[in-house]
Order: C-alpha cells, then sequence, then structure tokens
C-alpha cells in the first residue's frame, strides 16, 4: 500500500443520498463495505464525518441564533451520524471505536491521541466526531488536526465530484480537473476543497489531500493502492 494510515473525511450531506436531510441506510451500509475493504488490506483507519445533514451552525447564525450555539449543534450532529456509521462498520465485520472531542462517556470514548492510537495499532478503526470541539472550526479543520494528530499518511477527503475542479463542474461546463495541484494554489484561487485553515494545517505537517468521488465504487482501495485517482494536493 502506498497509504498504511489514512484520515478519510466524509461530508455529512454525503450520508443522505437522494434525501433532502437525514441518513440514507444503503449509502451508510455502502460507506461501510468501502471502508472494510482497505481495512482488509491492512489500512489503519480514521474516520471524521460531517453534520450537514442534519444542523450548520452557520446556517443558524444566519437566522439570528448564536453563532457559538449553532455550532456546538452542528457538533452534536456529527455525533449522530458517527454512531451510525459506527453501526455499519461492525455490522460489516470492521471494529471500531468512537471518540469524540466533546465528552459523552454514556456513547463514546473522550478523545485521546495515544488511546487512539492504540486502537488502531489494534486493527480497529476510530471515528473523531464533535469537531474539534470548539466553535468556529469546521470539521474539515477537525480532519486536518486528527490526520497531523495520528500521523496520517494522507487526508482522503471523499466528495461528488472525482477531484478538483478549476470551477464547480456542476455549474460550469468549461470547468478543468487537476490531477496534482499544491497546497497554496488551493487558497490563493479560492477552490473549494477545503477551508483556508485546513489547507493550511495540512501544509504545515505535510499531509497530502487526496480529493475524490465517493460514489466510484472501489476508488478508495485504488488511492490506498498508490493509484492515481481523483486530484492529490501537496508540496
Amino acid at each position: 500500500m502506498k497509504y498504511n494510515r489514512i484520515l478519510l473525511k466524509l461530508s455529512g450531506e454525503a450520508l443522505m443520498g437522494e434525501q433532502q436531510f437525514g441518513i440514507d441506510s444503503n449509502v451508510v451500509r455502502y460507506i461501510a463495505d468501502e471502508v472494510a475493504t482497505i481495512h482488509s488490506m491492512g489500512a489503519k483507519i480514521g474516520i471524521v464525518i460531517g453534520g450537514g445533514n442534519i444542523y450548520r451552525g452557520v446556517s443558524g447564525a444566519a437566522t439570528g441564533m448564536n453563532r457559538v450555539t449553532g455550532d456546538y449543534m452542528g457538533m452534536l450532529a456529527t455525533v449522530i451520524n458517527a454512531l451510525s456509521v459506527q453501526d455499519a462498520l461492525e455490522r460489516a465485520g470492521v471494529p471500531c471505536r468512537l471518540q469524540t472531542a466533546i465528552q459523552m462517556n454514556q456513547i463514546a470514548e473522550p478523545f485521546i491521541r495515544q488511546r487512539a492510537m492504540r486502537h488502531m495499532e489494534k486493527g480497529r478503526a476510530m471515528i473523531f466526531a464533535a469537531g474539534t470541539g470548539n466553535p468556529y472550526f469546521t470539521t474539515d479543520t477537525a480532519a486536518a488536526l486528527r490526520a497531523s494528530e495520528i500521523d496520517a499518511n494522507v487526508l482522503i477527503k471523499a466528495t461528488k465530484v472525482d477531484g478538483v475542479y478549476t470551477a464547480d463542474p456542476m455549474k460550469d461546463k468549461t470547468a478543468t480537473k487537476y490531477d496534482k495541484i499544491n497546497y497554496m494554489d488551493v487558497i490563493t484561487q479560492n477552490l473549494s476543497v477545503m477551508d483556508a485553515t485546513a489547507i493550511t494545517l495540512c501544509m504545515e505537517n505535510s499531509v497530502p489531500i487526496v480529493v475524490f468521488s465517493l460514489y466510484n465504487k472501489g476508488d478508495l482501495a485504488k488511492i490506498v493502492s498508490g493509484e492515481d485517482v481523483g486530484t492529490i494536493v501537496t508540496h
């Protein structure tokens, strides 16, 4: 394998499938099967999941809610998503542990780096929920932070499109895809890969980012194996 320790970032919207909100159990099972494949290859896996399918703090702030309150609500939404993925992974035969940045001892361990590392060494997939535990930070930043903390070889971001484009390919048919791009170009061109804080954190810690389509079956295993899939963001 090219990457034997990965951090997979899933958006909350990815769990919706064709629904307008909530969690599509078929999509969650599909994700679990894709993760089970790379787990069987021997990859050590960390996962960070967003909460946008349930609640977004920024959206709440736009309607007059206090931003901090909204962000905490969004963090709790990520825990709901994480529990659904944990259940699906265990059903797919992948031993799994859930850690949260906000303590909720009845359902998850608190995030402790050394404990997470031990779990991964024992072959357990790790799910990191509740973002960084702080308002004003996105789950993209949480993914970059956890990737750095667990010494991940790569941060793999699953999206609806098969890489990074010069513009939104859903809106601009002339948009062209990058096979490779550096961190600073992503920031200066304002490409919608991850927010600037997350990109900077990956750049400072030399964590490459691979952006790929979640819905291309088998692509996650191809990335771990070292095949050229999606777009890689690196130095």
